[in-house]
């Protein structure tokens, strides 16, 4: 494997003598213990240029590396201009080889140059191959050893298009079953060599442990670059077209350095290539495989990146296990395990676990004594990890959870600086987070927003915004503190492919604002059905996109008018409704809004009764969520709009009154019509004995008829479903109304045996959604029956907090909390003392 120079220039590097040609630094990207050695090997060599495995164009980003504000981990973003979707990644962590190789020669004022195929071919490669690009290839096994960088799809898949060898297009009876093997983790093939059933510790006991300075500094790398050459030697490339492309475009990049340099090049890339570096090859063999490469235009920058994207599990297949682990052993000047361990205490701590320095002194020698015992020169992760579970979580394996999601993985979130290349929509972000102090950050976090106040209002409307643009930084949680519509509450997080997310969305506009306002408008113009319009326009009042409202609302009464799906009308309408709540919040006009909510209520009222007849129970169902929507909507629509409309006189007033009065009417129609089914018919006789428009003895009359004889079993029970059931507080009517609970008592107890058994299933559905305490009232009023129920819950029954008249004595000890809630001070509580019973039953209900 150590032949003199080749005609190419080319030669072995050991002991770095006179002409022996370029200095080839075969790696495991992502190593610190290979970052290390690159680091002692360079300055040892002290090269005139240093050539790294990654894109091209990245050249001119190299200086931004020593730029006080740079923080990896960091990765090159190239991405298509035309398809900014269209994407690839190179992501360097501090303790990766190639980052260190950067970093020195910045210090040293040597040229860095990369030499790895370029983004514009990479780019381009999987989408002249299958139409689709380099990201979406997840068929292809990654490989530890040789692989630096990962493509990633809009969608967020991580698998490598650019740098790996892979099985590919090789057939599965292809070759001996070790092949695959090889391909798929050149390292574990090699650590079974050496008798390790895992590699990561075959790893750590060969060089991770290895102390920079043993020795000669180019032993390691001539000791890899002979066992990768056997490896390939003896099971070939696969036939991987591609890696032999990227390779000839390394070798004439190579020789290119030499003849400006001579001999005095180092060359930092994949272990699995320098094989393939320093065979003897011609120019003219090489440009042959390079000849006919597809080609897009593409944009190159330095982004963020994270701990947790570096891991495996996060679906980003060159990644390592334990980043934060690898970081700390990188950094860690001395006494590696003994400062890992004191920071496990001390996270622990945070977590008020009990964990003390005693703890750490006897984990330390437990982990010394593990690795004794398993033959290791050093206590590794395992060891290390073990100890931690021993000593200081108990044997818990829970805690230990949270020490690998914090420590051993890590949510470290690299910087780049302003001047790093960044699309003008990125940019207005950048600004939009400084203004508004909204720091992207790695780890999860909830934000309450007070829509009240300007500064989280803006917060607000950017988070909506880039939702609207498909760039989910934040996403909408319930909030715990308040209901009303001035309280927002999101949960952040930025990963490193919402970059991607921003670059894409930078054919919208330069400016969030003109984006989104672009992107809704093209949207609404795409919408495949009315509900999508209406939320569309629910989302630009919370994002304020003035603009863009007339082109959606337009759009909107369009399809409202076309529309003749009474369904689809009344999927629409609550969120449209919905949308008038944000009006005196945010400032933003609904007038037009309002307008199309009215008429498309008008046409909702028109077409239900018809819609709702002849049903089966499936769509009855569906039928009866759409009435309890267009309820609310109604009621809420009345209630937003009524109030800012000025006097009895203001038409548009009057107009929103009305839709109450002939909602009502709807539902009356509803309540009597023997061709709807039972359960809209009971939905809309309950709804209208809530708004108070139907007696309570109708509403008595009407189920007596319902559930009398003549009636069939599944339509009174399906009726009975919609008067009580579908969480509508049923079960609270059912206690305090003596007579329905006896028409339902008396009903079900004549029903035959079975008839009993097709309508259980409905009725247990019905009383199985009321809270445990009304289902155990409601049983206590059945088992004492008819003649026991005085009251709601019967007189003298012994059920705590029901009795046949008003109990002064605690209603008196009531008063002080009531005057304390009500903010009362003495002469109002002496005239709420002095109350008379129907009074004080009143406030205290």
């Amino acid at each position: 494997m150590s032949g003199s120079g080749d005609a190419s220039g080319l030669g072995a590097h050991g002991g770095r003598e006179a002409g022996a040609g370029p200095l080839l630094l075969g790696v495991r990207h992502h190593g610190p213990g290979s970052a290390r050695a690159v680091r002692a090997a360079l300055d040892a060599a002290r090269p005139r240029v240093v050539l790294i495995e990654g894109p091209p164009e990245a050249d001119a980003l190299i200086p931004l590396a020593a730029e006080e504000d740079m923080r990896p981990p960091v990765a090159l973003l190239a991405h298509a201009v035309e398809e900014p979707g269209r994407s690839a990644f190179w992501p360097l962590a501090e303790f990766s080889p190639e980052w260190v190789a950067i970093r020195w020669a910045l210090e040293h004022e040597v040229p860095a140059r990369f030499i790895d195929l370029p983004a514009t071919h990479t780019l381009a490669w999987g989408r002249d191959e299958s139409g689709e690009g380099p990201a979406d290839r997840p068929d292809e096994p990654a490989a530890e050893m040789p692989k630096t960088s990962a493509s990633e799809a809009p969608g967020g898949r991580g698998t490598d298009g650019t740098e790996e060898p892979a099985d590919g297009d090789a057939a599965p009876g292809d070759g001996p079953a070790v092949h695959d093997a090889v391909r798929v983790d050149p390292l574990g093939v090699l650590a079974e060599a050496a008798g390790y059933d895992d590699p990561e510790r075959w790893w750590e006991d060969v060089v991770e442990h290895r102390s920079a300075g043993q020795g000669d500094v180019f032993e390691p790398f001539t000791v890899l670059e002979e066992a990768m050459g056997v490896l390939r030697e003896t099971y070939g490339t696969g036939g991987h077209d591609r890696d032999l492309v990227r390779e000839a475009y390394m070798r004439l990049q190579v020789r290119a350095a030499q003849r400006e340099f001579g001999d005095d090049v180092a060359v930092v890339c994949g272990a699995w290539h320098v094989p393939a570096l320093r065979r003897k090859s011609t120019v003219a063999a090489d440009k042959a495989l390079l000849k006919g490469l597809p080609k897009v235009k593409a944009d190159m920058t330095w982004v963020p990146w994270t701990y947790r994207r570096l891991s495996r599990r996060s679906g980003y297949g060159a990644g390592i296990d334990s980043p934060g682990w690898y970081g700390h052993l990188f950094g860690a000047p001395d006494r590696p395990v003994e400062r890992w361990l004191t920071k496990v205490a001390g996270l622990l701590r945070d977590e008020d676990r009990i964990v003390s320095s005693a703890h750490v002194i006897e984990a330390v020698r437990l982990a010394e004594t593990l690795a004794a015992m398993r033959g290791r020169p050093l206590p590794g992760l395992s060891e290390t990890t073990d100890a931690v579970r021993a000593v200081m979580c108990e044997g818990s394996d829970v805690p230990l959870a949270l020490v690998h999601d914090r420590l051993v993985v890590g949510d470290v979130l690299g910087e780049v600086p302003q001047a790093a290349p960044a699309v003008p929509l990125q940019r207005d972000l950048d600004r939009s987070q400084r203004r508004l102090r909204l720091k992207p950050e790695a780890l999860e976090r909830e934000l309450e927003l007070d829509l009240r106040k300007e500064n989280d209002a803006e917060r607000s409307r950017l988070l909506h915004r880039l939702r609207l643009l498909g760039v989910a930084w934040g996403e909408p949680a319930a909030s715990r503190g308040s209901t009303g519509t001035f309280r927002e509450t999101w949960r952040l997080r930025w990963e490193p492919e919402l970059s991607v997310r921003v670059a894409e969305a930078g054919v919208w506009g330069t400016t969030v604002l003109v984006a989104a306002t672009a992107k809704a408008e093209s949207d609404a113009v795409s919408a495949s059905g009315l509900a999508d319009v209406t939320a569309l326009a629910e989302r630009c009042l919370l994002a304020e996109l003035p603009d863009a409202l007339p082109t959606v609302m337009q759009i909107l009464a369009d399809r409202a008018a076309l529309d003749a799906d009474v369904g689809h009308l009344a999927q629409a309408l609550p969120a449209l409704v919905r949308s008038l709540r944000y009006g005196d919040v945010r400032g933003t006009d609904t007038g037009a809004l309002t307008e199309v909510a009215a008429g498309l209520a008008e046409r909702v009222f028109v077409g239900l009764p018809p819609a709702c007849a002849a049903l089966d129970a499936e769509a009855a169902e569906e039928m009866r969520r759409h009435v309890d929507a267009v309820h609310g909507a109604v009621g809420l629509l009345v209630e937003v709009a009524a109030p800012g409309q000025g006097g009895e006189g203001d038409a548009p007033a009057s107009v929103h009154r009305g839709l109450r009065g002939r909602w009502q009417a709807v539902l009356k129609v509803l309540s009597l019509r023997d061709s709807v089914p039972g359960v809209i018919r009971g939905r809309a006789v309950r709804l209208l004995l809530d708004d108070g428009e139907l007696a309570q003895d109708e509403a008595a009359r009407l189920m007596g008829l319902v559930l009398s004889p003549g009636t069939e079993p599944g339509d009174a029970a399906a009726w009975i479903e919609g008067f009580v059931g579908g969480g509508s507080g049923g079960g609270m009517l059912l206690v305090h109304d003596e007579r329905l609970l006896g028409l339902v008592d008396a009903w079900l107890t004549g029903v035959s045996a079975e008839a009993f058994t097709d309508v259980l299933p409905l009725l247990r559905r019905t009383f199985s959604a009321y809270e445990p305490g009304v289902r155990r009232t409601l049983g206590e009023l059945v088992r004492r029956g008819p003649g026991q129920r005085g009251s709601a819950a019967g007189a003298g029954s012994g059920i705590p907090g029901f009795g046949t008249g008003l109990d002064s004595d605690r209603a008196d000890a009531v008063l002080p909390v009531v005057r304390l809630l009500l903010g009362l001070d003495d002469d109002h509580g002496d005239d709420l003392a002095h109350a008379d019973d129907n009074d004080l039953a009143g406030v205290a209900g």
